[in-house]
């Protein structure tokens, strides 16, 4: 009976030391996951905190100033988020989207504004609560812009009206697919458009319209401008989706050998219908360089460091059928992200 006894105790007490065991690996275990999560915690907070905020997220055109954003802030050590409304004409997400950058701590907002006056008293608070203000793409009516990374859209409307000139001869009767009217980037193109076309004794504008910043609402709109008016015999055009929708209208029509066509932006349709014919020309921006200075700029910026430009061109570039293929168009088309 003794035996037993004393083997009970004895399988008792390695029972309670192996309890104590698993509680002591428990412990250890939680709290060094506990310091891992603070150390990462504090990694994360101690990085400088810049939000990028532009007009969608979904265009090959804004995920490339994403990518370029990105490498930035790997370069620089910086916690940068990149966001956009569903659409390019919601300007009332945008201003949501601003309001809670500031709240979150952002120290710069690179912003690219859907609405030049509907944003403006929102950037205004932000610029008022010390967040430094970088535009990219398309400005906004406000005094508080420490620098603007862009194309220069009056320069690429200009360079678009030579394409135009250059992909017909003979008398022009030109038609333009403009977005948002109150798009800032939009109306400085269609005006370099217009200085340029203005001296030519040979172009005649027969219609100009607005459409929402979508494929399928720049289709339809060129589809109706063309019924009012069939003698339109080139068409101008000022962003990835209103390309497309154009690029679209005249493939269903079929008119793709008797219409002029210059367009703005890049992706894999548009080259596609710069090859096939719906589109002649192309004016390309450089947007991984936009995403790229945007960031570089908020870097320093935030640090008390001077930028050499306050304004700051990224240069834009014709693309056409003739010239497509060559490498430095390919590097154009196709930049590596």
């Amino acid at each position: 009976m003794k035996l037993k006894t004393d083997r009970k105790k004895d399988l008792s007490m390695i029972f309670a030391a192996l309890i104590v065991a698993l509680v002591y690996i428990i412990c250890v275990i939680y709290i060094y996951q506990s310091l891992n999560v603070s150390e990462t915690d504090s990694g994360e907070s101690s990085r400088r905190q810049v939000a990028v905020i532009v007009k969608s997220t979904d265009s090959a055109f804004w995920k490339s100033v994403f990518s370029g954003a990105g490498a930035a802030a790997t370069e620089y050590n910086l916690s940068v988020t990149t966001q956009g409304p569903e659409n390019e004409d919601d300007y009332e997400t945008q201003n949501e989207m601003i309001r809670q950058a500031v709240q979150d701590g952002a120290e710069a907002i690179i912003f690219s504004a859907v609405d030049f006056y509907a944003n403006a008293d929102t950037i205004d608070e932000a610029a008022a609560a010390g967040v430094k203000i970088i535009v990219i793409d398309s400005t906004v009516n406000s005094e508080h812009i420490s620098c603007s990374i862009s194309t220069d859209n009056y320069k690429a409307g200009q360079m678009a009206a030579q394409a135009i000139l250059n992909a017909a001869e003979g008398s022009l009767k030109l038609g333009i697919v403009n977005f948002d009217r109150n798009s800032a980037n939009g109306q400085q193109r269609e005006k370099g458009l217009r200085d340029v076309l203005g001296t030519q004794p040979r172009v005649e504008i027969m219609d100009a319209i607005n459409v929402k910043s979508t494929t399928e609402d720049a289709k339809r709109g060129t589809e109706k401008m063309l019924e009012r008016h069939p003698e339109i015999n080139a068409i101008a055009t000022f962003n990835e989706w209103t390309s497309l929708g154009v690029g679209y209208a005249i493939r269903e029509l079929g008119i793709g050998e008797e219409t002029a066509v210059v367009a703005f932006d890049s992706n894999v349709v548009s080259v596609g219908m710069l090859e096939t014919g719906e589109v002649d020309a192309l004016i390309v921006q450089n947007p991984y360089a936009i995403g790229y200075l945007g960031v570089e700029h908020a870097y320093r910026l935030i640090n008390g460091l001077p930028v050499a430009e306050k304004d700051v061109d990224t240069a834009t570039t014709i693309i056409t059928k003739e010239n497509m293929y060559e490498e430095e168009s390919q590097k154009v088309l196709f930049p590596v992200d």
